[in-house]
């Protein structure tokens, strides 16, 4: 079956939903305008259609692999990957000072999402390449910038970025690489590093690794921790890769899923690098990658999702089984109401989780334009909502379309089972979606509650006509803002932080599902409360919004519970 890039979505949800146009009124991005980015989207669509997703298969039949110290990638991966980066696709929100595009986030966002729902596995590489880009551009010295930035840029070069140690995985302070000085400026780095994406590549002229490692007074935890840049070839005095630096990979991990994508055990020993931003300030560094990284997964989880349901749908559309009561039906399984709801799920979570990314995106915009530290509340509060429930949706929409399938969704050679194998992983990496939680209902809500509030507040003034022009659909949706604001405010009473953490999860949860509900309701409104996003609308509101109070009575129980049981109690029989 074809892939088709939901090009139309994005468009719809920029003029109507997620608030676009704001971007267009800041000096930065104001000649970021509908036709330019409609232009760019569908240009991007076509690679994504024409490109991507002719190697889709490739990347999980074909694996990549580790040959006398080579990584040799899938079979068309190369080919797939110079097209992406001759497009500039790399580099569409890179400061146009080294060669790239400076659009908005909230593009790129899109843009990415795309290229997830064609090739996850191959997305992934660019991904972590935007994100090395995006830290340089922060920290790094304009040496480095100059060096770095015009490769990596224009994809000539591929970034990676290293955090996990066998002893320091979501305990990042951990960690025991450390960090020599040369006496040149440059640094020997010594260590290993597990779970490294695209740790390396056979089509790249470079690969790039930014490092966490310690400098000889560096203290103890996350404060000691210093931010590298360890290339595999050393450039020389022309700025092009010369000798090969004291590094390699060590083996490639076999995993469930993401088999193009080649997930590296890495190993330096004394490798040469170089210092990016001050001394033990790495944390800080890695977390301007970090954060706008957990926005990107949260986009490859939307992206699976995508591609979960187009498949399922083709499949729905062909399969004839049964026999249904509805009058004038196809003959196939999509007449029968357990597969048609499940159909309408997946259609209505994609589209809200895919208009809280936006939404972030457009915070994250805003925040970069205006320098306003409200746009940067908004910003960070979305985050952690848009990594979690972009994650859960890819896992859970692609699950249902290994279920629309029935036995065959169970074959390989389907390919339904690939996008649940691949998006599994996201729910894990950039921080798992449990730690997610924890940060939204920790330090999110350090500020007293303002930036949830803001948002809660801003929702029910866009939305307040809507209650007499549209009262079937509205009402609901306000009182669920109403009992996620009762919900906030219990989560910001509780002394006790484990009483928090206890019920973070389905407090994220909640959010989410009252969020999808608000932006449902404005698709809704936009087309004048009648039309095919209405319908989409209605059956969110009222098939699925209603799981937020389930949700918010479980995160309100507290932690006393999750500990009657001793560990010997959970492990009898």
């Amino acid at each position: 079956m074809p892939f088709r890039a939901p090009v139309s979505e994005y468009t719809f949800l920029f003029e109507n939903v997620v608030d676009y146009s704001v971007l267009t009124t800041t000096e930065k991005f104001q000649d970021a305008t509908s036709d330019m980015v409609d232009a760019i989207l569908t240009e991007a669509g076509r690679l994504c259609e024409d490109v991507m997703y002719p190697v889709q298969r490739n990347g999980d039949i074909d694996p990549a692999r580790l040959e006398n110290g080579v990584v040799r990638t899938s079979k068309g991966f190369a080919e797939a990957y110079r097209a992406i980066a001759d497009g500039g696709w790399v580099s569409t929100s890179a400061s146009p000072e080294y060669g790239g595009m400076g659009l908005p986030l909230t593009v790129t966002t899109a843009v990415n999402e795309m290229m997830a729902a064609a090739c996850l596995s191959l997305q992934l590489n660019p991904l972590m390449t935007q994100g090395q880009i995006e830290a340089l551009e922060h920290h790094a010295s304009d040496e480095i910038k100059s060096l770095y930035l015009p490769k990596l840029i224009s994809g000539e070069w591929c970034g990676t970025m290293n955090l996990t140690e066998p002893a320091a995985g979501s305990d990042v302070g951990a960690l025991r690489s450390k960090a020599e000085p040369n006496g040149d400026g440059s640094y020997a780095i010594t260590g290993q590093k597990i779970y490294i994406s695209w740790g390396d590549n056979d089509f790249s002229g470079n690969v790039c690794h930014l490092v966490l490692a310690r400098l000889p007074d560096g203290v103890p935890g996350t404060k000691g921790i210093s931010l590298f840049i360890v290339p595999k070839y050393i450039p020389d005095e022309n700025g092009n890769p010369g000798v090969a630096n004291t590094l390699n990979v060590v083996s490639l991990e076999h995993k469930m899923g993401l088999h193009g994508s080649p997930t590296a055990v890495m190993q330096y020993d004394g490798a040469r690098g170089w210092l990016v931003g001050e001394p033990h300030d790495g944390m800080r560094a890695m977390f301007t990658m970090m954060n706008n990284a957990r926005l990107g997964v949260g986009g490859q989880g939307i992206g699976a999702a995508e591609g979960a349901l187009q498949h399922a749908l083709a499949y729905a559309e062909g399969r004839k089984q049964g026999r249904s009561p509805i009058e004038n039906g196809t003959g196939t399984i999509i007449d029968h109401a357990d597969v048609r709801r499940m159909l309408m799920t997946m259609k209505a979570d994609v589209f809200a989780a895919r208009a809280i990314a936006l939404s972030n995106a457009v915070a994250i915009d805003m925040s970069n334009a205006t320098g306003s530290s409200e746009w940067s509340a908004r910003a960070a509060f979305l985050t952690p909502i848009t990594k979690a429930f972009g994650t859960d949706t890819g896992i859970e929409v692609s699950s249902m379309g290994v279920q629309v399938h029935g036995g065959m969704g169970y074959v390989e050679e389907t390919g339904a089972a690939q996008y649940l194998r691949d998006v599994r992983v996201t729910a894990i990496y950039e921080g798992t979606n449990g730690i997610q939680a924890m940060d939204l209902v920790g330090r999110k809500l350090m500020d007293g509650g303002e930036a949830a509030n803001a948002l809660l507040d801003e929702m029910q003034a866009k939305i307040e006509a809507a209650r007499s022009q549209l009262s079937d659909l509205a009402e609901p949706v306000w009182q669920a803002i109403e009992s996620l604001r009762e919900g906030t405010e219990w989560m910001l009473e509780q002394s006790n932080l484990n009483d928090r953490f206890a019920g973070a999860v389905p407090f994220l949860r909640a959010f989410a599902r009252v969020l999808g509900g608000y932006f449902h309701l404005r698709a809704s409104l936009a087309e004048g409360g009648n039309g095919p996003k209405t319908k989409l609308a209605r059956f969110y509101i009222m098939s699925l919004l209603p799981e937020h109070q389930g949700l918010l009575a479980q995160a309100r129980q507290g932690a006393a519970a999750l500990y009657e049981l001793s560990s010997d109690e959970l492990l009898a029989g």
